[in-house]
């Protein structure tokens, strides 16, 4: 087994000179660096990642707890997530905590106690266990997608500006009831884009009638039925905005189990764009989320966590774009895809 007093005479560095290039201890020259890696290379040596972490209290893994891993817009995220931990050198240890509190807390516990240098988070919508166990361990973490709370990093996209840009959408196109499918109680991105959807018909002058909101609970299934709700009411809504992509599909199925023709009957607008929703007949309306840069944005926020425990938290949101299509009733747009209101990424600093 080639050890690295091999790479190190290979190289014709002292040993001292190979572990500081493999643990990144402490500065080498370019020129050695490159023959000690050279002599890695050329003798096929495997660096013992225990033994490194024994010496720099750092594992250079990261742990991952995201729900519903199978959503086409998480398994986005944690693309963004392996990418941009892999440029830095980590590996990551992915869990799914189901969105069940108690679990999401066992499930952070159990990836600390793997001693990964800090965590990112998916938070379910009762998250106050899970976020006590890493305030009191001093664990470094970031939430992604949902917020909770201003005591760590946390990213996610804009929510309530798009959903106002997409009831504003279906208000210009003549609809006056325009019912919202709406997500998991609790979580943020509930709450933001039902905000969204009320300043959306205040904007237009049109009143919020509770009977046109109904909870999906952020699922295919809940959404059906949330849909079937909205439908059988004396004075149904003509249009629909759905909250995330598998609320959509749960419309959907409502809609044709229904007999109703989108958009000819009931107009559709979609919080969450997917890579198949321009294969619907007719193409699906959609708010389409920066999921792979969210990933990405999150891991570059724990390392810098990492590098700087001590710095006030920060809550940075990526802009989303809008895909217009025509199941809101538009015929084929000139321009499909353009920035989804605000227009900016927003990052705020904020003490605990």
């Amino acid at each position: 087994m080639t050890t690295m007093v091999d790479v190190a005479r290979r190289a014709g560095v002292s040993v001292a000179t190979v572990s500081h290039v493999l643990n990144e201890t402490r500065p080498v020259r370019p020129g050695t660096r490159a023959a000690v890696l050279g002599a890695i290379d050329e003798l096929g040596y495997t660096h013992n990642t225990l033994a490194r972490s024994l010496v720099t209290s750092r594992t250079r893994s990261i742990g991952l707890a995201v729900s519903a891993i199978s959503n086409p817009y998480f398994t986005e995220i944690l693309q963004g997530v392996e990418a941009g931990a892999l440029e830095a050198g980590y590996s990551l240890l992915i869990a799914d905590p189901h969105d069940d509190p108690r679990h999401e807390r066992t499930v952070v516990q159990l990836l600390h106690e793997r001693r990964v240098d800090g965590v990112i988070v998916a938070p379910s919508a009762e998250p106050g266990e899970m976020v006590d166990y890493l305030t009191r361990r001093k664990v470094p973490a970031v939430f992604l997608d949902r917020l909770a709370g201003d005591g760590h990093d946390q990213v996610c996209a804009e929510n309530t500006g798009p959903v106002h840009q997409l009831v504003g959408h279906l208000a210009d196109l003549g609809h006056t009831r325009i019912g919202l499918v709406a997500g998991l109680p609790g979580l943020s991105t509930t709450t933001e884009r039902v905000a969204g959807y009320r300043e959306g018909l205040r904007a237009r002058g049109l009143p919020f009638e509770p009977g046109l909101l109904a909870g999906g609970n952020s699922e295919a299934a809940g959404a059906q039925a949330a849909t079937r709700q909205l439908l059988a009411a004396a004075k149904p809504p003509t249009a629909l905005v759905t909250a995330n992509n598998a609320m959509t599909i749960g419309a959907l199925r409502a809609l044709r189990e229904l007999g109703r023709e989108v958009p000819r009957d009931t107009a559709l607008a979609c919080f969450d764009d997917f890579s198949w929703a321009d294969l619907f007949t007719p193409r699906l309306t959609a708010i389409a989320q920066p999921s792979k840069e969210i990933g990405a944005a999150a891991v570059r926020l724990l390392l810098e966590r990492l590098e700087e425990p001590d710095r006030p938290p920060r809550t940075l949101r990526l802009p989303c774009a809008f895909a217009h299509r025509t199941s809101c009733g538009c015929a084929e747009p000139a321009q499909a895809m353009r920035p989804a209101a605000p227009q900016a990424a927003q990052e705020r600093n904020r003490t605990p």
